[in-house]
Parts: C-alpha cells; sequence; structure tokens
C-alpha cells in the first residue's frame, strides 16, 4: 500500500536528474566552445551563457536529489508507522484485561545469542525463533541482559 505522499516525492526526483543532466550538458558546451578560442575575450561568452548555468543547474539537481530523496525516506517511514499504528490486534481483548499488560505470559525465559535482552517464551520478538536459545541463570545474575520492554518478563529466582 503507497500513500499519496510516496508519488509526489517522484516528481522531485526526476526534475533533480534533469537539471543535473542539462548542467552537465551545458558545462561541456561551455567547455568545447572555450577550448576552441584563442583570446580570454572570446571565451567569456561561452563562460556566462554555458558553463555558469551549467554549474548552477549541477547544484540545483545535487539539491533537488538530496531533498527527494530525504522526503521519499519520511514518506516510507510515515508509511511504516501507518501500518505499525493501524495493526489491530487479531483477538478480541478480554473486559478485564489491562490496557498496558504484557504480550508475552509465558514463565520460560529465552534469549537471541549476541542479543542484549532476555524474554518470555511467546515474546513476539523470539517466538518461531530457531536461534533463541534458554536464559542461563549466570548471565541474568551478572547483569549482561536486560528485560525486554515488550513481554517484560519477570526473573525467577530458584
Amino acid at each position: 500500500m503507497r500513500t499519496a505522499r510516496l508519488w509526489t516525492v517522484h516528481p522531485v526526483l526526476w526534475a533533480g536528474w534533469a537539471a543535473l543532466a542539462a548542467g552537465a550538458v551545458l558545462c561541456v558546451l561551455g567547455w568545447y566552445g572555450v577550448s576552441g578560442e584563442l583570446y580570454a575575450e572570446r571565451q567569456l561568452p561561452y563562460l556566462a551563457s554555458c558553463t555558469v548555468p551549467g554549474a548552477a543547474l549541477i547544484v540545483a539537481g545535487a539539491v533537488l536529489l538530496t531533498h527527494g530523496r530525504g522526503a521519499l525516506a519520511a514518506a516510507r517511514v510515515e508509511e511504516l508507522y501507518g501500518l505499525l499504528v493501524a495493526a489491530e490486534p487479531t483477538g478480541a481483548e478480554e473486559p478485564g484485561t489491562a490496557a498496558g499488560a504484557p504480550l508475552a505470559v509465558s514463565g520460560d525465559l529465552l534469549m537471541v545469542p549476541g542479543g542484549t535482552l532476555w524474554h518470555r517464551a511467546d515474546c513476539p520478538l523470539v517466538a518461531g525463533k530457531v536461534e533463541s536459545i534458554p536464559v542461563d541463570a549466570k548471565l541474568l545474575a551478572s547483569g549482561e541482559l536486560g528485560p525486554c520492554p515488550i513481554c517484560e518478563p519477570v526473573e525467577e529466582t530458584d
């Protein structure tokens, strides 16, 4: 699903590429004209009519491309945020459930190798991942791993 903003960014990118191409052509024409003249006073018209506007178009094209790519990235972030916010839960919530309740309730604790958080087994961040391993009690005691803010696991003391 694409938003309208994504489609409005493309003309800016096309204008940037067109300005870059036109600027390059003008610079080449100016260089060709200057290279054929021996005296500086005969080279100035080529510089004024081709090379300077060509350089200005190259700068304008670079600015348009930078702005267009930034706007395109911002539009994609907005689209992803809209998808994240618009995602509705698949099951109906029970009336007694608190809004801030954790998403996972399993008692088993897992971690991903190289990760910095420990999770409940049914946490959406580790559920279904083959590489997730049980958390070692020594790691929990050392403080190297922090609790996941999504599933809010509780350390079980034995």
